[in-house]
């Protein structure tokens, strides 16, 4: 229940906002609402305000209350030291994600303009990124979703990164003769009945962003299967997927064709990232 719309400071705000959800989660959300800094909302505990802040607060309070997303109360998430748009139609940027770009820039630093594809962009992150990260690349970056499409493009104009967008269904709306040096992708890759599914921020977000078939490797298996005929030689597939899922990862790859097959561990020491090189 929402308190009533009387006069409110800061520090009233945020004491009410505690007993709810947690107070990093509510400095967090007033900052949002105010938007102002955190040493502001500090120095000025005694600051009034305005009726629509308070009522504003008290409802995203309410939303984060039942579970709701903080990414998707305040519409941002930072991934790779810049702030992202985020909605409800795409997966929230996660830290563990990151080891895909680091990667993917340390194979590709001194490469000029590559050719880079992103499978499934969602909101844009891998491929906006590694648009500012590379030296002067071509990207293309693909989605299902036009939702998501959408707010990649937003990600793309905000950060001023060229990317040539298109709606397609994995590989299928490309060309024959569309081939590139870099594909990455962060797929779904969750078991369909797994029951992390029904937890915390995972209830919020897009299914088929998530989850792919009984053994979760529906997607990264019909990428693998179709990846050779959208790299040069030589070219390389940077995959994320899950925290079990290495071993038929690099199955998968060999079985495919690929050479200097290798996985690598994220933040958490989880074989996150495989990748294998397509000679042809």
């Amino acid at each position: 229940m929402n308190a009533p719309l009387v006069e409110t400071n800061i520090a009233e705000a945020l004491a009410w906002a505690r007993k709810r959800i947690q107070p990093h989660e509510a400095r967090l959300l007033l900052r949002h609402i105010c938007r102002t800094s955190a040493a502001l909302l500090a120095a000025w505990p005694e600051k009034n305000l305005a009726i629509s802040q308070w009522e504003d607060f008290q409802h995203l309070v309410g939303r984060r209350a039942t579970g709701e997303p903080i990414a998707y109360l305040t519409g941002e998430r930072e991934f790779y030291g810049r702030a992202f748009l985020v909605n409800a139609s795409v997966l929230i940027p996660r830290p563990e994600t990151e080891l895909l770009i680091e990667l993917a820039v340390a194979r590709f630093s001194a490469v000029f303009r590559p050719k880079v594809l992103d499978l499934g962009t969602g909101s844009g992150v891998l491929a906006v990124t590694l648009a500012l990260e590379l030296d002067h690349p071509e990207i293309t970056a693909i989605d299902a979703s036009r939702d998501a499409l959408a707010v990649a493009t937003s990600n793309a104009l905000r950060h001023h990164a060229g990317i040539s967008f298109l709606w397609s269904d994995w590989y299928a709306s490309l060309k024959r003769e569309d081939r590139f040096q870099l594909i990455v992708s962060n797929p779904p890759y969750i078991v369909e009945n797994d029951p992390h599914l029904t937890q915390g921020d995972l209830r919020f977000e897009p299914l088929a962003a998530l989850a792919s078939g009984r053994d979760g490797l529906c997607a990264l298996t019909t990428i693998i299967a179709g990846a050779s005929r959208h790299l040069k030689n030589d070219g390389w597939l940077f995959l994320e997927h899950g925290y079990n899922q290495a071993t038929a990862v690099r199955g998968l790859l060999a079985d495919a064709g690929f050479a200097n097959i290798a996985s690598w561990k994220d933040i958490a020491g989880i074989e996150r990232v495989s990748a294998g090189c397509w000679t042809g």
